[in-house]
């Protein structure tokens, strides 16, 4: 176990620094009791201004009185604040780049600040491995190559009657693509009350060639259809799953899981007519609307080409490279590896459920594949610093604006959104990802293949035969993704996806 004990000239903490696990470290710290008693001098100085005792004007009260009625307050709020303190001022002094929330070595709450004495305190945080990026330089990339027929016109076609159908309240047996809303709860094995509760759970019928599988609060449940079957409005559904592994509630991971809706409304979609949607948007014509399909089906190569290109570079990277990773995925990274992947997916193209869908079997996955993902965010973050990229506000903005044409909201309320959730910083660090990742692809040696012959690469590498490459993906155009699937009474019942508010949510 290396052991880093050092104290800079200007610290005025002593660090000890210890190897303590794969990409782990602990930090020993003592505080001089001299920084101690400069800070209880502080918070009682405050105190003394701002509180008023009885029978003592404001600022008046003896020194003494104050200590026996608050002093052991006092004592543990400085104390919890000289440890943040002396904790930021070691990471910055020592370099050290945490990728989650230190944890105690022993019970802070049993440390006490005693006047004239040091304190000694341990912790424990994971923090970025260290590696080097091996050569940039002419690797082998392979380019699919993809022409948009009049097959794939029509599909989008359907999917642009089918977005904007008329949506019908049914009673009766639920069909493949019926989409049911009630209200439900989440509850852990061994617990009576739930962790999660919401009125509209929202829950789609799987489609046949989804081989029975959907996800409910974001959880993939591969019999989903089964449960499903025979029920209506009025009935209960229960289903019971394993935490994933690797989920954002580290409570729920391995842990049984039940989860009870209970159907409250049905509908189904009736499309439209290829005039309606023709008047909708104004076309003219069948034709006018068959060529504006054609020019976004051809954006969304362009988009998944270099997705695939992209995707290349990042499996370079992580068969190339080899460091220690943190243990455990905590939640806030598991949170964030998500929250990436929904972003990514939702640029590309793809509906909310769509994504939704994706996402459930995202954490769903074996434990190496999100290692791997974890992988990658250290390497794309060290590549974007060796080419210094940088990422402009006008460059966000025109993301935000791709993706919310995907979703059908306005840039503004959609940045509004990011914002207020904190996952601008997110879209940011995916921008950077890809400017990085196309530097890559611009010195490598790049070679055309057909789209089938990229599709056939990927799915046997993947062993999952019949699961294409999102670049043959029949992409929704441009403008008609501004509309939600259903009428206006519908689309305000199903307005909350099952992702928003997933058992990853409290």
């Amino acid at each position: 176990m290396a052991d880093a004990s050092a104290t800079t000239e200007e610290s005025i903490y002593d660090v000890k620094i210890e190897d303590a696990g794969p990409a782990k470290k602990r930090l020993t710290i003592t505080v001089p009791p001299e920084v101690i008693g400069e800070k209880i001098e502080d918070s009682m100085g405050t105190l003394a201004i701002e509180t008023a005792l009885p029978g003592f004007r404001k600022g008046r009260a003896p020194r003494a009185l104050l200590e026996r009625r608050f002093g052991t307050t006092v004592r543990n709020e400085t104390k919890n604040q000289v440890i943040a303190d002396a904790y930021a001022s070691a990471i910055e002094e020592h370099g050290i780049k945490p990728v989650g929330e230190p944890e105690p070595v022993e019970k802070l709450d049993e440390l006490e600040l005693e006047d004239g004495k040091p304190m000694t305190f341990s912790v424990e945080v994971e923090v970025v491995p260290e590696f080097e990026l091996p050569s940039l330089e002419n690797i082998e990339i392979k380019k699919p190559v993809l022409e948009v027929n009049d097959e794939q016109i029509d599909e989008e076609l359907k999917r642009n009657c089918m977005q904007l159908g008329e949506a019908e309240e049914i009673k009766g047996d639920l069909q493949p693509g019926d989409r049911l809303m009630g209200p439900g709860s989440a509850r852990k094995e061994g617990e009576e009350e739930p962790f999660f509760r919401h009125d509209d759970i929202d829950i789609m019928v799987p489609a046949e060639e989804e081989g029975g599988r959907g996800q409910v609060l974001g959880l993939l449940i591969d019999d989903l259809a089964s449960l499903l079957k025979g029920k209506t409005v009025g009935d209960t559904i229960t289903v019971k799953t394993i935490g994933p592994e690797l989920h954002e509630l580290e409570h729920i991971r391995g842990k049984e899981v039940t989860i009870e809706v209970t159907i409250r409304d049905a509908h189904r979609i009736t499309p439209a007519s290829i005039d309606q949607v023709v008047a909708h948007y104004g076309m003219g014509s069948e034709q006018l609307l068959r060529e504006q399909i054609k020019l976004a089906l051809e954006q969304r190569r362009d988009e998944e080409q270099r997705a695939a290109m992209r995707e290349q570079v990042y499996d370079y990277l992580a068969d190339a490279v080899d460091f220690d990773l943190p243990e455990k995925l905590s939640a806030a990274q598991a949170t964030r590896m998500l929250e990436r992947q929904r972003l990514e997916l939702l640029y590309r193209g793809l509906s909310v459920e769509e994504v939704e869908e994706k996402l459930a079997e995202i954490r769903s996955e074996a434990e190496t594949q999100s290692r791997r993902r974890l992988k990658l965010q250290f390497l794309l973050h060290r590549l974007a610093q060796h080419f210094e990229v940088e990422v402009s506000d006008q460059e966000v903005n025109g993301r935000i604006a791709a993706i919310a044409m995907q979703r059908g909201v306005r840039p503004d309320k959609l940045r509004t959104e990011l914002v207020q959730s904190g996952r601008l910083g997110e879209l940011t660090a995916q921008i950077r990802e890809h400017k990085a990742a196309d530097r890559v692809i611009d010195r490598a040696n790049v070679t055309e293949i057909p789209a089938e012959e990229w599709n056939k690469l990927v799915s046997e590498k993947r062993g999952a035969a019949g699961k294409k490459k999102t670049t043959t993906k029949k992409a929704p155009t441009k403008k008609t993704t501004s509309k939600k699937t259903g009428s206006k009474k519908t689309s305000k019942k199903t307005g909350k996806k099952t992702g928003d508010k997933s058992a990853g949510e409290d």
